[in-house]
This record gives structure tokens, sequence and C-alpha cells, in this order.
């Protein structure tokens, strides 16, 4: 059997997202409030076409905050099944890093986008993220603790 074309272009496509998860000295989470949503996420977006998850970290991190930054490790795979108003998705969060006093003071956050940013407890990370935004978030910051890489799906581990 001859397949004429490009196969690989008939394949199902999914959903992409790429985030940076930045912490402070006391080890407490960087959280953006975007305008356009009722809760809180960290700093990251759509993988573009042609780009890599990295490459969208780096950039998202640049949009959101102003700064540019070479994401570290990966903390976090995520696959994230279909609901009624997205597609399933494979979520990537890199390492930010510790941030200090000087680099924040830097932050420039876009108006149209974000309209407030802090460093959240895990109690607050619950509090203000989405439940499955939350999960995903505190297991990425347990893999940084533990040196680890996590695979999950839909924020929890298989």
């Amino acid at each position: 059997m001859t397949l004429s074309g490009d196969y690989t272009a008939t394949l199902p496509r999914k959903r992409m997202g790429a985030a940076v998860l930045f912490i402070d000295s006391a080890g407490r989470a960087l959280l953006v409030e975007p305008v356009y949503k009722d809760y809180w996420e960290i700093v990251g977006g759509c993988v573009e076409e042609n780009e890599s998850p990295r490459q969208a970290a780096a950039r998202e991190v640049k949009e959101e905050l102003g700064t540019t930054v070479t994401p570290g490790r990966l903390l976090v795979v995520d696959w994230v099944p279909p609901r009624p108003d997205r597609t399933e998705g494979v979520m990537f969060v890199y390492d930010g890093g510790t941030l200090e006093a000087q680099s924040t003071a830097g932050i420039h956050l876009p108006p149209d986008e974000l309209s407030n940013w802090a460093w959240c407890t895990q109690e607050q990370i619950e509090q203000r993220m989405s439940p499955l935004l939350a999960r995903r978030v505190v297991a990425a910051l347990r893999a940084k603790t533990e040196g680890a890489s996590f695979d999950l799906e839909d924020g929890f581990h298989p």
C-alpha cells in the first residue's frame, strides 16, 4: 500500500500550552491574574504553529512579564482530556528559577491581558486557580523540589 502526500498531515492535532514556574526565596509560586478569566494562572500560553513548547514558554514570559528568560528543565507534562468548551491538549511547565526582589521590580504586565501578579503559597494557589491548574502547579512545585519531572493526566499522576 502506498500513501500519497504527507500521511502525518491526516493525524489528529492536539492543542499545546507552555508555561514557566517562577518561585521566590520562600518557595511561593508567581501567579498572574488575567483580565479575561475569573481565575489566576502561571506565566504561559498557547504554543503557536511551528514553535516548540520551550520557545513558546520563553515568548510568553517576554510578552507577559516584559523580561527575557531561558526556561530551565521540564517540570511537568500534563495531558488534558477534551471538555465541552476545549479540545484535548498537552501542557508543558518549565522551571523559571528563583526570582529575587530586583528581578520582580522589572515586571511589566500587559494591561490588556494581565491585571496583577502575586507570590502565592499552596493554599493561595488552590484558592485562586482552577482545580486543574492548581493540581498542575502544585505538582510542578513538587517536581522542582524533588528534582523530578512528572507525567500527569488532567493534573493527576496516572
